[in-house]
C-alpha cells in the first residue's frame, strides 16, 4: 500500500499524474479544521514535498465548502483545540493549527487552492497560504474572526495582507465582511475565476501547466519569490545568483534549450 492510499482522519488524498489532490474531509462541519485534520494535512504535505513524483499540490474541500475555519461547536464546548484556559489554549495553537502555516511556508512544491465554496476564518487564511487560488462565483472569503470576538490565531494577519495588500486586508479583518466572485478576483483573493461546472477541469489544466515546467526551476522560483517579500535586494540578488548557477546546470535547462531549437515542447525530468 502506498503512503497516499492509507486512511487519513478528516482528509482524503489522491495522486494523479504529477499532481497530489488533498481534500479537506470534515463535511458535517463544513470542513472545519480539527486537530486530527492538522496532523493529517501536515503529515501529507511534508511527505509530498520530498516525493519527486509530485510536482504540484492542490488543496480543496469536500462537498460545497472549502473550509469553514474553526469548529464553532468545539469552541462553545471548549473541546479539541479549544480546550483549556488561556495559556493552555496558547500552547494548543502553537502546537496545533499554527503547524499548518509553518508547514506550508516551508514547502518547495507549488500549492494551489481550489476554492470550491466558502473559505471562512482559518479557511480563508489557509487559501491565502497557498501560492495560487482558483474559484467560482460560489467562492467566498471572510476574515471573520472579529465577528466571534477573536483574532486570526493561525497566521492570517501575515498572509492576507501579502496577497491583497494592507488596506484591503485591514478592511476584511475589521469588518468581517465576505468577498466573493468577481470582487474576489479583483481584490486578488482569487487568481482565476471560472464557471462552477468547469472548476475541476480548469484546476487540472492549471496544475498541469505548472507541473509541465522544469520542477527544480519552479521550486527555486517559488523560494525566491517567498524570500523576496521578506528580505532586501542584496540578499535576493545573492540568492538568485546561487539558484541561477544551480538551474543553469540542470539537465532540464539543456532539454529546454534543445526543445526551443527544435520548436517542440520540452519533457522535463526534474534533473
Amino acid at each position: 500500500m502506498s503512503f497516499y492510499s492509507q486512511a487519513f482522519t478528516h482528509l482524503s488524498v489522491q495522486k494523479k499524474n504529477h499532481t497530489l489532490w488533498v481534500t479537506l474531509a470534515n463535511p458535517e462541519q463544513s470542513n472545519a479544521i480539527s486537530l486530527e485534520m492538522v496532523e493529517s494535512l501536515t503529515r501529507v504535505l511534508r511527505f509530498a514535498d520530498f516525493d519527486s513524483l509530485v510536482r504540484v499540490i492542490v488543496i480543496t474541500g469536500e462537498g460545497t465548502s472549502f473550509c469553514a475555519g474553526g469548529d464553532v461547536k468545539a469552541m462553545q464546548n471548549k473541546t479539541g483545540m479549544f480546550a483549556g484556559e488561556s495559556n493552555e489554549l496558547r500552547m494548543r495553537y502553537m502546537h496545533g493549527i499554527q503547524q499548518i502555516p509553518k508547514c506550508i511556508e516551508e514547502l518547495s512544491k507549488p500549492v494551489i487552492a481550489m476554492v470550491n465554496g466558502p473559505a471562512i476564518g482559518a479557511g480563508c487564511d489557509l487559501a491565502m497560504m497557498c501560492d495560487l487560488r482558483i474559484g467560482t462565483e460560489k467562492s467566498k472569503f471572510g476574515e471573520t474572526f472579529v465577528k466571534l470576538g477573536l483574532v486570526p490565531g493561525d497566521g492570517g494577519s501575515f498572509f492576507l495582507q501579502r496577497v491583497i495588500g494592507f488596506s484591503k486586508a485591514m478592511q476584511m479583518s475589521l469588518t468581517g465582511d465576505l468577498v466573493s466572485g468577481a470582487e474576489a478576483l479583483n481584490w486578488g483573493l482569487l487568481n482565476y475565476l471560472v464557471p462552477v461546472e468547469s472548476l475541476m477541469a480548469e484546476t487540472e489544466k492549471l496544475a498541469d501547466k505548472v507541473a509541465g515546467n522544469a520542477p527544480v526551476a519552479v521550486q527555486m522560483t517559488k523560494k525566491t519569490m517567498k524570500m523576496a517579500y521578506m528580505n532586501d535586494l542584496a540578499t535576493i540578488l545573492d540568492l538568485a545568483a546561487a539558484y541561477q548557477g544551480i538551474t543553469q546546470r540542470t539537465e532540464d535547462h539543456f532539454t529546454a534549450l534543445e526543445a526551443m531549437k527544435e520548436k517542440k515542447a520540452p519533457e522535463f525530468q526534474g534533473r
